[in-house]
């Protein structure tokens, strides 16, 4: 029997102020595959213990089934669960840890014939008498996924079971995760923060960011149609190009969006989305444009909806059945915060009133004596938007296009850009999405 899961406005908090996730809302329905995906941090394992009874829920309801269950305990909710770290009882062998869960029920019970059903529907039949010490990191997971099978739950709750897998192994299990969890027919929730396994598992993609839910879609949807700057740079490789601009709409003349040393012309007459950029007027916008957005080609070739820029090359990336061109078009490029790597260190430092360290002088000596620094957001002011240096010594690229492989390119060299304006998407200074509509993204079907 599957589950239906369903979380109303579920918070949890640590001590009197650390708000680890923060009213989230989420309806699995039975039999559905949902991912939990974000950066580490933003609650996603929180959530998934809470559903558990791992957790203590602060505030908000839990149900199962439509039957309240923030009292039940984790037995009683007849889950399963699969960790990161495998779990397994090393001074056990692999067919007694995978019915170990089936001896806790009924120690009399011979359960031998199930462990052996599951262990060839996990193909470990043959290590079913080893100890899991003698197996690879692949077999450990599936013993680890047959203990939870075994059981056969209501409902599988994965957390992050491949990251510790090197990345072909992670590709060949991600494909098994998802055939075996479609044959059982069990309510599946799975946590990670591998976009490629979210996009390639779920039948949604629940995204959050600071313990707060972004958006629930399928994963065509996350990807085509983002809520905010958040999900469409999380979502997407190579990361979707995030450049700053202000929208220039005259009485007279062609409306426009201006990036800095060039500016992109919008058709006339304006699509239904394009319109409601002119309550943007003189305002700054985010733009974001992904890779296969743009094209290496002259303007002559321009197709419709297409507008010419340019752009010096930074840097190619080989990639084998692609390339990746790193380009400066002189625009300037906007930082989602949570997904930046190298902080600003020197400059936090310095509203603290303390020392620059080592790391924040060599990064102040790489760009000249300055360090980009994110500025704080204010009530006009977009909070993902990066100030320059004063004194920018460096050219760094600001836009990302994907070209075929046998495209010769030479880094300095000046080449030009067709952009499809079908697939450009503007935020406003929030970071909310102002366009394009759900129903003007080519091949969505909604």
């Amino acid at each position: 029997m599957t589950r239906a899961i369903s979380l109303r406005s579920v918070s949890k908090t640590y001590g009197r102020s650390t708000r680890a996730v923060d009213r989230f809302s989420l309806t699995v329905q039975p039999g559905e595959f949902v991912v939990l995906l974000g950066p580490s941090g933003c609650g996603k394992s929180t959530v998934l213990r809470m559903i558990a009874g791992l957790e203590q829920i602060s505030e908000g309801d839990l149900l199962l089934d439509g039957e309240p269950a923030n009292e039940l305990s984790p037995r009683e909710r007849g889950m399963a669960m699969v960790f990161q770290n495998f779990a397994l009882y090393p001074n056990m062998t692999n067919r007694d840890n995978i019915g170990f869960p089936l001896k806790l029920e009924n120690s009399r019970a011979d359960n031998s014939e199930r462990v052996e059903a599951t262990a060839r529907m996990l193909g470990i039949e043959t290590v079913l008498d080893r100890y899991p010490g003698q197996l690879s990191g692949g077999e450990r997971q599936r013993v680890a996924m047959g203990r939870a099978i075994s059981r056969r739950p209501s409902a599988f709750l994965m957390d992050e079971p491949l990251s510790n897998l090197d990345a072909k192994l992670r590709n060949h299990l991600r494909a098994e995760i998802s055939q075996l969890t479609r044959d059982l027919g069990v309510t599946t929730v799975y946590v990670t923060h591998d976009q490629a396994e979210a996009m390639s598992l779920g039948d949604r993609v629940a995204v959050m960011r600071g313990g707060v839910l972004q958006q629930v879609s399928t994963p065509r949807e996350v990807y085509a149609t983002p809520e905010n700057v958040f999900v469409a740079a999380f979502i997407g490789t190579p990361r979707i190009n995030l450049l700053q601009a202000v929208v220039h709409a005259p009485l007279e003349g062609r409306m426009s969006i201006d990036l800095g040393r060039q500016r992109l012309p919008l058709p006339e007459p304006l699509s239904p989305d394009h319109q409601l950029l002119r309550i943007q007027q003189g305002r700054r916008i985010i733009v974001g444009l992904r890779s296969e957005a743009v094209r290496i080609a002259p303007p002559s070739h321009a197709r419709a909806g297409e507008v010419a820029l340019s752009g010096l090359v930074q840097h190619v990336e080989y990639q084998g059945h692609e390339a990746l061109v790193h380009l400066d078009t002189g625009s300037h490029a906007a930082v989602v915060p949570d997904l930046e790597s190298a902080r600003p260190q020197a400059e936090q430092h310095r509203r603290r009133g303390g020392s620059v360290s080592m790391l924040g002088r060599l990064k102040q000596r790489a760009v000249g004596g300055s360090v980009a620094v994110l500025d704080e957001p204010g009530p006009d002011q977009p909070p993902y938007v990066v100030r320059s240096p004063d004194r920018p010594a460096v050219t760094t690229s600001d836009l990302v296009v994907r070209t075929g492989p046998d495209m010769r390119l030479r880094r300095g060299g000046q080449v030009p850009l067709l952009v499809d304006l079908a697939h450009l998407y503007v935020f406003d200074h929030s970071g909310r999405r102002i366009c394009p509509l759900p129903k003007d993204i080519p091949g969505l079907d909604v």
